[in-house]
């Protein structure tokens, strides 16, 4: 059994970039496994008007700040960024965090971001085909380009939970994927998610299983690795508050 991960999704949201880089800088030095912010161009709680950071250029900040952890965004809206660009956008950040970057994919749900940015959001339906395809241009583009990531392909993770489309495409291209808890959920759509492996004939072993929860799962962490889980990552707002992933970390290392 490979070894329990666990990191940590700083939401850069409701607070200054200068407490926001703290914030990493901190969690890193304490050894997570790996650290995600998020994409969305405004905040999801408390005033919806307050201040946020845009993903892709916080995550290569971080990733260049950072020593230890993977990086990646939890996850990135296929639709907001040109899929070709998108792969080299990843080799360059590949390159520059020594192989740290995982490329998190998703198809994209929050439709104040789409209306207010100018992107049309279409359907759910219509945006899982632009997942998809975008997958297949990046990873198509990644044997073409000059520069290639430094092991051939980044690490992608899929997130989302959709059983009969986002699960599927989770088989058929993810190294990793997400969804949240509680465990008697998640259980069943890891379960799909290897139905569906058997379907288009993947191991599901090779798809790493993670988790995302709030502080207030840290309590229940067993409960995840019953049913599958390999990789936990804890939900954290403004201040940052150390101690459920203290928590965490010292549950891991006992793991281990």
């Amino acid at each position: 059994m490979a070894a329990i991960r666990v990191g940590v999704q700083l939401q850069p949201q409701q607070c200054s970039f200068t407490e926001y880089r703290a914030a990493w800088l901190r969690f890193d030095e304490l050894g997570v496994d790996s650290l995600w912010d998020w994409d969305h161009f405004f905040p999801l709680y408390g005033n919806r008007n307050g201040a946020h950071f845009e993903g892709w250029t916080t995550l290569a900040i971080m990733a260049a700040q950072t020593r230890r952890a993977t990086v990646g965004c939890l996850v990135l809206a296929m639709s907001y960024r040109n899929p070709a660009l998108l792969s080299a956008m990843a080799t360059t950040l590949d390159h520059a965090t020594d192989g740290r970057l995982i490329l998190g994919l998703g198809a994209g749900w929050a439709a104040r971001d789409y209306r207010e940015y100018g992107y049309g959001f279409g359907t759910a339906g219509t945006r899982l085909k632009n997942l998809e395809r975008g997958i297949e241009n990046i990873k198509d583009r990644w044997t073409k380009d000059n520069s290639r990531p430094l092991r051939g392909r980044v690490p992608i993770m899929i997130g989302g939970g959709g059983e009969k489309v986002t699960l599927r495409i989770a088989a058929q291209h993810a190294d990793l994927w997400n969804s949240f808890g509680p465990a008697g959920r998640w259980s069943h759509k890891n379960r799909v998610l290897d139905d569906w492996c058997a379907r288009v004939e993947r191991d599901p072993a090779a798809i790493e299983r993670t988790v995302s929860i709030d502080p207030s799962g840290v309590d229940r962490l067993d409960e995840l690795v019953e049913v599958g889980a390999q990789h936990i990552i804890c939900e954290l707002g403004a201040p940052f508050d150390p101690q459920p992933i203290e928590r965490l970390l010292a549950w891991r290392d006992r793991q281990r």
